[in-house]
């Protein structure tokens, strides 16, 4: 029972103490919810407060930017306004422009159909003259074949052989024009390249002349030559393939073959068999060898100097040889050495004024007429024959084709082939290279003058400087100096056609009037 009484007190009191902290914690919320209510209403004063400090602000800001904006679209309006007055007045400039163009324009439109109508009067005026002219024309013919003659078609006969004498007329002035210019032209390069390569070249003009005829000391060593019943002089020729000619002739024998190798061998032998005084059959194989050895020797002697003079290397050989063999050959009494020489050196001068590889053209000359070493053994033209021999020792293909046109036996390919020509016709051609017989000479220079004389119009013809130039004297009342030029070409022609002569022959038309009075007492 007191167990229940102390846990009811103790439970009041529990309970007092419970109320009274009740009201503690209470009171002090509510003390917190004032002084919170108290904060806020401060905080919503301030923001109260700025947000009327802000509102000011933006409309001051508002204010300004709006004044701003207002004073940039006023000046931006102005500027289009003055660009609108401008505009205003360029297309009021262009309208009055326009205007007055259009005038123009209508003014000329008048103007051109005035003139149309003008030219359709002066048209239909024209087809009038026209059909009047036609009528007089048709008149005129009429009259014309009455008084002259002839018809219509006699008429435009005259008239066109007069028209084609009339052509044939001036274009000979324009073929003596050109013809003059060109030649000025080339002459000049022409005669300076050939000037200044003959210059550079000083040799001989004659060139040495291979002999057949060897001197005896007396005529009694014709007996001792050709020895008993004549063995002497048949060992001898069989030796060396060369006939022995002994007539009448004082003191000399004459040598007689077309190999000039062998005759040359066989000259060489003969003397040193006069000079030794032993003449008989064993005595001369043993000399004819030796000759023979010693002409081989000279031969390949003959073909290196050449070679080596002109700075041309690499050749075989063989055709060194053949080069050598040259030596104791002769082309109208020039020796075929010295002029394959002569024509190397030219070449090779020609070249180097025309920038052109000088070695190849001196090769070239050098080869040029190695076909005659041989062409007595081998049938053909002696350029074909050289061209072979050259492909065969291994020569380039420029250098064969250069042999073998040198006289045109083919066709020039290069213009090496030409030089090689023009070198060839340049040593044959001076005077004093090459001799030929008087009655050829005479002959040839007869053919000239007949040629010439077989044209119309001319009067007399001389042949002058050993046949290289031909003059004309033509008639001057039938020959012009415009003819003359076709006349000369024609001669050239024909002299071209009918003859064949070493390097060129000049044709000279010479016409010439005369005005002659005589003086009255």
């Amino acid at each position: 029972m007191e167990y229940t009484v102390v846990l009811s007190s103790v439970g009041f009191v529990l309970l007092g103490l419970g109320v009274v902290v009740f009201f503690v914690l209470k009171k002090k919320v509510i003390q917190k919810n004032l002084n919170v209510e108290e904060e806020q209403i401060r905080l919503i004063d301030e923001a109260k407060l700025k947000a009327t400090t802000l509102i000011k602000e933006a409309k001051l800001e508002a204010k300004s930017r709006l004044l701003e904006m207002k004073s940039n679209f006023d000046s931006e309006t102005e500027e289009t306004r003055s660009e609108l007055k401008k505009e205003e007045r360029r297309v009021s400039k262009k309208s009055e422009k326009l205007d007055i163009q259009e005038e123009q324009l209508s003014k000329r439109e008048q103007n051109v159909q005035r003139k149309e109508s003008e030219v359709q009067k002066k048209l239909e005026s024209a087809t009038n003259n026209e059909t009047q002219y036609k009528i007089l024309l048709e008149e005129t013919k009429k009259e014309l074949e009455k008084v002259s003659g002839l018809t219509l078609e006699e008429a435009k006969d005259l008239l066109l052989k007069a028209m084609e004498e009339e052509a044939r007329h001036e274009g000979a002035k324009l073929i003596k024009k050109i013809t003059s210019e060109a030649r000025e032209n080339a002459d000049k390069e022409a005669k300076k390249i050939i000037s200044t390569s003959i210059q550079r070249y000083a040799g001989d003009y004659v060139a040495e002349r291979t002999v057949s005829v060897v001197h005896l000391p007396g005529d009694e060593m014709k007996g001792r030559i050709i020895g008993r019943e004549g063995r002497n002089i048949r060992a001898l020729e069989a030796a060396t393939g060369i006939d022995l000619i002994i007539d009448d002739t004082p003191e000399a024998v004459i040598l007689s073959g077309f190999n000039p190798v062998r005759r040359e061998v066989a000259r060489i032998a003969l003397e040193k068999l006069i000079s030794d005084g032993r003449i008989h059959p064993a005595r001369i194989e043993d000399v004819v060898e030796r000759a023979t050895e010693e002409v081989d020797i000279a031969i390949k002697e003959a073909g290196e100097q050449a070679a080596f003079d002109l700075g041309v290397h690499g050749i075989d050989p063989e055709l060194i040889k053949v080069i050598g063999k040259l030596k104791f050959r002769t082309s109208y009494a020039q020796n075929v050495l010295q002029h394959s020489v002569e024509v190397a050196f030219l070449s090779g001068a020609i070249a180097a004024e025309l920038k052109l590889d000088i070695k190849l053209a001196k090769r070239m000359g050098l080869l040029h007429d190695i076909g005659k070493a041989v062409d007595y053994e081998v049938d053909g033209a002696h350029a074909i024959i050289g061209a072979k021999l050259a492909k065969k020792y291994g020569e380039i293909d420029s250098v064969v084709n250069a042999i073998a046109a040198h006289h045109e036996d083919q066709m020039p390919e290069s213009v090496y082939d030409y030089i090689v020509q023009a070198a060839d016709a340049l040593s044959g051609a001076r005077p004093g290279a090459r001799k030929e017989s008087l009655e050829n000479y005479i002959k040839r220079l007869e053919d000239l003058e007949n040629i010439a004389n077989s044209f119309e119009g001319v009067v007399n013809t001389y042949a002058i400087q050993a046949g290289r130039e031909i003059r004309v004297i033509a008639e001057s009342e039938k020959i012009t100096d415009e003819s003359a030029v076709l006349l000369s070409r024609d001669i050239a022609r024909q002299i071209e056609e009918k003859l064949t002569f070493p390097g060129q022959v000049k044709v000279v038309v010479i016409r010439e009037t005369r005005a002659v009075e005589y003086t009255k007492k």
